[in-house]
């Protein structure tokens, strides 16, 4: 049993139940006049006890990100999944995971990215075009490196196969 457990967390080979991950919603926005700056304003940062990995909770994520859009002001009459903004997205996903239970799903300060146990950080940054980029950090391995970067959809793309080939 010890063995199996010591093998689970230095080769992680095996995806377990437990692997803790984080999303940190950004907006971006241009800041300056004469010299454009591109600003990242980091909102909120959710904390996920369970199923971090990138063919778990965060596929189902992106998923439901590539089904909607970001706009600035809305209608009662649109007839898909609308964000109204940075801030309405971070709100809708809360909701989503935290989906009225006792646990798993938390908020953290957003200086605590990286440093409660997490195997993999997300970012999901809405650009100052309205577009949404999702990013996946292995948090174990030095460096911190970028496992992917893209669009919701091509995140669902690249992480579905893996799912399916799996099978």
């Amino acid at each position: 049993m010890y063995i199996c457990i010591v093998k689970l967390l230095i080769t992680k080979t095996y995806i377990n139940m437990g692997t803790r991950s984080t999303y940190r919603i950004i907006e971006q926005h241009t800041t300056g006049k004469k010299v454009k700056k591109i600003k990242n304003d980091e909102l909120v940062l959710i904390y996920r006890q369970y199923d971090g990995y990138p063919t778990g909770h965060p596929l189902e994520t992106a998923e439901w990100l590539s089904t909607g859009k970001v706009v600035n002001g809305f209608g009662l009459t649109e007839n898909q999944l609308v964000f109204n903004g940075a801030g309405c997205l971070a709100a809708m996903l809360i909701g989503r995971l935290k989906e009225d239970q006792t646990g798993n799903t938390y908020i953290h300060p957003l200086k605590s990215r990286g440093e409660s146990g997490e195997d993999y950080l997300y970012d999901i940054i809405v650009k100052e075009d309205y577009s949404i980029e999702f990013v996946c950090y292995d948090n174990w391995k030095d460096g911190r490196p970028e496992l992917f970067r893209g669009t919701p959809s091509d995140f669902v793309l690249a992480y579905k196969k893996e799912e399916v080939e799996a099978e």
